[in-house]
């Protein structure tokens, strides 16, 4: 007699908690949630190798610039709207 009563709170216990994880998970913390959480995860990925990209273009443009002085020259000009001595200039019309 003491056996039948012993499985059916087993069985009560099973089918609650196989209930509570059935209801969290189909909540706002469950499967929709985490399947959010990736897809921010991913999109953070992708800014980070993008950014990771742009950082190493900077650094190859700040390399070029230490290690050549006509680059150096070039940009310095171009900035600061130089121009060398006998040298003619051709400025495009504003449309």
């Amino acid at each position: 007699m003491k056996y039948p009563a012993i499985r059916i709170g087993y069985g009560l216990a099973l089918m609650m908690a196989v209930m509570y994880a059935f209801f969290t998970m189909r909540g706002p913390h469950g499967i929709s949630a985490w399947m959010e959480k990736r897809q921010q995860i991913r999109q953070l990925e992708e800014s980070n190798a993008t950014l990771m990209r742009e950082n190493q273009d900077r650094r190859d443009y700040i390399e070029r610039l230490d290690n050549s002085r006509d680059e150096q020259e070039l940009v310095i000009r171009e900035r600061l709207k130089l121009v060398k001595p006998n040298e003619k200039v051709f400025m495009k019309r504003p449309e």
